[in-house]
């Protein structure tokens, strides 16, 4: 089991805040004019969109890798709906263009990588939110 955090606070003289995890970071914000957003980074269903996308694209690469295979063209598009009150992700469609440096067909190779991508595995399934 393996356990990874990220820790918010606010951007000094703004409203958005800060996301860190390991050395990397993140601005997360709301639109401009929009509860004191600004629209400095992104919004949550921003984040959770881009959190899908990079997650497969980082599992079509560890796939190829595993199957000896260079990516010569990889794209992803995430498209999120959003819907309610409270508003939550109803739906997510991931479109993918990938081609294989060898010509093969990408598809088993894709095939792989969905069935390994964390975060779509883990909004299909769900998880436990608990705050503290």
């Amino acid at each position: 089991m393996a356990t990874l955090t990220a820790d918010y606070s606010l951007l000094d003289g703004t409203r958005a805040a800060v996301g860190r995890a390991g050395s990397h970071v993140v601005l997360a914000d709301r639109a401009a004019g929009v509860a004191g957003g600004e629209g400095l980074g992104f919004n949550g269903g921003q984040l959770l969109a881009l959190a899908l996308g990079g997650c497969f694209c980082n599992d079509v690469q560890y796939t190829a890798e595993e199957m000896d295979e260079a990516i010569a063209e990889l794209r992803v598009s995430v498209k999120l709906e959003l819907a309610g009150d409270p508003l939550v992700a109803t739906h997510a469609d991931v479109s993918v263009i990938c081609s294989l440096s060898s010509g093969a067909d990408s598809g088993p190779l894709l095939d792989r990588a969905k069935a390994r991508c964390t975060i779509a595995n883990t909004l299909r399934a769900g998880v436990e939110v608990s705050f503290s």
